[in-house]
């Protein structure tokens, strides 16, 4: 057989596929409160907005349902999870089960150029001039980072569903608060404290920053789901 008749190593290259548009259009819809917590939606109202066919909103809503976000119903309508402390409480025990534990073993791993690249999130984090939007997107970014290097692709995949689940209550926990200047000093203010322990290398202390961490954003969130 000669070298041009081999089948290819590798396959070509393909865009993002038209299911994975339209479940990062609805995911970014629920997460902007846009489409609320138990808010019942028509799969082909979704469609006709979306100017797409209505199976790739079918098969977007299966990725969203097994996310947590969704509930799909028989016929053609969808519902947007509600809201529960139980729920809540399940995301953060779950993340602080996980998310320590990389930590630890990151923090070891990270190299200069890496801290770098973390720095830039936390001041995006801080920065007034974003749109809420930029803002959640590089908070994202900035926890994917942090524990990359240690983390398998089954953990990310993981971490990337808790971390959507938990961005529902967070942004609801901040809704009133994202356009004050002392909330920005103060999301920045905590991130550059993270990453100051994370640049001392040691896995302990690691390990339990970020535990505090994640405490004190699942107690911020709880306050914000007694009062909704």
């Amino acid at each position: 057989m000669t070298k041009s008749s081999r089948e290819p190593y590798v396959r070509a290259l393909e865009p993002t596929s038209m299911v994975d548009q339209v479940a990062k259009e609805i995911r970014h819809s629920i997460l902007a409160g846009n489409l609320r917590p138990g808010q019942s939606f028509s799969l082909r109202e979704i469609a006709d907005q979306l100017g797409v066919s209505f199976i790739p909103v079918r098969e977007a809503l299966r990725q969203l349902e097994a996310q947590g976000l969704v509930i799909t119903r028989p016929g053609k309508s969808a519902l947007v999870a509600p809201l529960h402390q139980d729920d809540l409480n399940g995301i953060y025990r779950l993340r602080r089960r996980i998310e320590p534990e990389l930590g630890s073993r990151s923090c070891v791993l990270l190299h200069a150029a890496d801290f770098q690249r973390l720095q830039a999130f936390v001041s995006m984090c801080g920065d007034e001039d974003l749109g809420v939007d930029e803002i959640y997107d590089a908070h994202r970014a900035f926890h994917l980072e942090l524990l990359r290097p240690a983390a398998t692709t089954w953990d990310l995949r993981i971490l990337e569903s808790l971390w959507h689940a938990a961005e529902r209550y967070i942004r609801l926990a901040f809704s009133g608060l994202d356009s004050r200047p002392e909330e920005h000093r103060r999301r920045k203010h905590s991130h550059a404290a993270l990453l100051a322990v994370f640049r001392e290398g040691d896995p302990d202390a690691v390990a339990q920053a970020v535990l505090d961490h994640l405490d004190e954003n699942e107690k911020i969130a709880q306050g914000a789901l007694q009062v909704q």
